[in-house]
């Protein structure tokens, strides 16, 4: 909101022809009334705004990538695991020059191979695609591993899926403590971690500044409300995605951000409220450059209230 800099609060004084004194006079022994002063501009919000490497075109080299990001307004980029040392050293170089930060990593081997998992050769699977993922993130210079903990399936009970995973996060902390690195646990539709107090009671368990939350806006939304999520995780989070999602009479589907059932100014004012200076990445459709940079002016807009 714009506000008029002209003071319209001078007095106004009406003499009448008794008086004695000047006109002048009397207006400058007179007080002035008090200008009202406009409302302090809200501040511009810290939280930083990211892209998931999968949004950016496919065809392009790494480097034109990052820059692609850089130019639509992103200051950052999350990266998925990559097991060739000779690709992840060309990503680093690419983002070097593109002079973009890669802020997180996303494991890619806990779908496929659960920590959670009955068979120790899954586990052992999962457990070195971590320790790949963390050496990316070293690597790169990033700062956490995204990580979805179990999968509670109809041979993995929920009991299970919590002591299973905490017992193998618990072999990756040193791990995590050595290089610098944050395991991030993400809520998903995994039929695990469903409550905002259960999700801060598990990560709470591990008792390590290496074991966080990895907040993701739009996955919560089937059961809950992501404003309570953020203030009951607070100073737990330290990444968040960013999705929409809309109820359909017949199912639901994913939407762009502002166009589905998510209440922005509620997810916005909790962010503030907790304190949330970190990155907020999206995790959505990719598409070109107009896609990508109107996409990041409704970051501004819902997420950092400009």
């Amino acid at each position: 909101m714009k506000y008029d800099p002209s003071r319209r609060g001078f007095l106004k004084a009406t003499v009448g022809s008794a008086c004695t004194a000047p006109l002048t006079g009397l207006a400058a022994a007179l007080p002035l009334a008090a200008t009202p002063l406009a409302p302090p501009a809200p501040a511009r919000s810290s939280i930083k705004k990211a892209v998931l490497i999968s949004m950016l075109p496919e065809k392009m080299s790494y480097t034109d990538r990052f820059q692609l990001a850089r130019d639509t307004g992103f200051e950052a980029v999350e990266a998925q695991t990559v097991k060739d040392q000779h690709q992840a050293e060309v990503i680093k170089k690419a983002a070097d020059e593109a002079k973009i930060r890669i802020h997180s990593v996303m494991n890619m081997d806990h779908w496929k191979f659960p920590l959670s998992s009955s068979d120790p050769a899954i586990v052992e699977m999962s457990i070195e695609g971590m320790k790949t993922s963390l050496h990316n993130a070293k690597l790169w210079g990033a700062d956490a591993v995204l990580l979805v903990p179990a999968v509670v399936t109809p041979q993995v009970t929920y009991k299970q899926a919590w002591e299973r995973s905490q017992k193998q996060i618990r072999r990756l902390m040193p791990l995590a403590e050595e290089l610098k690195v944050v395991i991030a646990v993400e809520e998903v539709w995994n039929k695990f971690l469903l409550s905002p107090l259960e999700f801060a009671a598990y990560v709470d368990e591990f008792k390590s500044l290496w074991v966080k939350t990895y907040f993701d806006v739009g996955n919560v939304l089937l059961f809950g409300y992501p404003q309570d999520w953020i203030h009951t995780q607070a100073k737990r989070i330290v990444k968040v995605h960013l999705k929409d999602f809309k109820r359909k009479e017949d199912g639901y589907t994913w939407v762009n951000l502002g166009e589905g059932d998510i209440d922005w100014p509620a997810v916005r004012k909790a962010f503030t409220d907790v304190g949330y200076t970190g990155y907020v990445t999206t995790e959505l459709e990719g598409g070109d450059e107009s896609y990508l940079r109107e996409l990041s002016k409704r970051v501004d807009r819902l997420v950092l209230g400009v």
